[in-house]
């Protein structure tokens, strides 16, 4: 059973929309985010990757890439309201559509609203709508499953299309680079390469014990898309698996009572998120990082729900004054709450056969 998958992901979205809306920006290297000794790069522009400069890079370190770099304040509201007018493009061509991020999704157009038979002409359609109406690019990839098309949007940005159609999945995942598939990071890379393993083909000689012993649960994910065995439906109604806030200071703080009137700050903002979409949580867990950029988490189960902000502060802050957890400068206290009770939908799967 043949679907068509497309996965749509938007050029270096907040930096396009600033040098879209800002002419003075065209062409220069930019990066959205803040450039203080403790800022960090959202996106960065296509002149500014040509230096390296990549998101989640501290800011100092891109200005040393990049020492003409342009740090642009975000602008979310505009951001969301570009996204928002990107799905209404994708809804013209079907309801099947799994948002990834403000800025990517996926689709399912194995049956569309045009009666389009071939699914590379809708991904065409939609870039150039998106170019049309938004004044932005889009990369698209185009195939069977989920996993391909997102592999497929990753090779030739920005302003892409490619397709990998049912006959050549087999031969591009033998030939498929590990460090190209989703999930594996630079770490799990370099496993893979100790072990032997540097194209999809030399994953698929591995054992799926094997890889489950080495990686754990992913072992089995690695298993299945080298094997095309991804056949995960387009999730329309996704399901969110956790509610939070975190804060990340200019400075460090090393006074305890400030430390807890940012959390009491914190526990206000998961409140208002909670009651915004009325969905509450049994599980909280407390975030801290240190100076030193150490990282702990402390989580606790209740039998009832947590639903004001009063009860979120008292159970972050019973965790923060538990014996495993040092009282040091923090630069960042987050509060997260997970188990969630609310309503799950089953998503639609819709798969039939047609010319790709």
């Amino acid at each position: 059973m043949i679907r068509k998958i497309i996965h749509i992901d938007m050029d270096a979205f907040f930096a396009s929309v600033e040098q879209r809306d800002n002419p003075q920006y065209r062409g220069k290297p930019i990066a959205v985010g803040h450039s203080g000794t403790r800022g960090v790069v959202m996106t960065a522009s296509y002149e500014a990757r040509k230096f390296g400069v990549r998101s989640a890079m501290s800011s100092k370190y891109a200005l040393k890439l990049c020492p003409n770099l342009i740090f642009v304040a975000s602008h979310f509201d505009v951001y969301k309201n570009a996204s928002k007018k990107m799905k209404e493009i994708f809804l013209r061509y079907t309801d099947l559509i799994e948002p990834i991020s403000i800025d990517e999704a996926f689709l399912d157009v194995t049956e569309n609203k045009l009666n389009i038979s071939s699914a590379t002409i809708i991904a065409k359609k939609i870039k150039q709508n998106i170019k049309d109406e938004l004044k932005l690019t889009a990369t698209a990839g185009v195939s069977i499953n989920k996993f391909l098309a997102k592999v497929a949007s990753g090779l030739n940005k920005p302003d892409g299309l490619n397709v990998i159609k049912p006959g050549e999945t087999e031969k591009f995942i033998d030939q498929l680079p590990i460090k190209k598939i989703p999930g594996i990071g630079k770490v799990t890379g370099e496993k893979f390469e100790n072990l032997g393993v540097k194209l999809g083909k030399d994953l698929k000689k591995l054992e799926l014990q094997f890889l489950l012993n080495k990686f754990g649960k992913q072992g089995k994910y690695f298993y299945n898309v080298v094997r095309c065995f991804d056949n995960n439906p387009i999730k329309t109604n996704r399901i969110r698996k956790s509610i939070g806030a975190e804060l990340t200071f200019s400075e460090d703080i090393d006074d305890i009572g400030a430390m807890l009137l940012k959390l009491e700050k914190i526990a206000v903002i998961v409140e208002n998120r909670m009651n915004k979409i009325s969905t509450y949580g049994k599980t909280l867990t407390l975030k801290v990082k240190y100076f030193d950029f150490k990282q702990i988490t402390r989580s606790k189960t209740l039998k009832e729900e947590v639903k004001t902000k009063d009860e979120l502060f008292e159970i972050s802050k019973k965790l923060f004054f538990s014996h495993d957890v040092e009282k040091r400068p923090v630069r960042l206290l987050g509060i997260y709450l997970s188990n969630l009770t609310g309503k799950k939908e089953k998503p639609k799967i819709l798969q039939m056969d047609f010319d790709f």
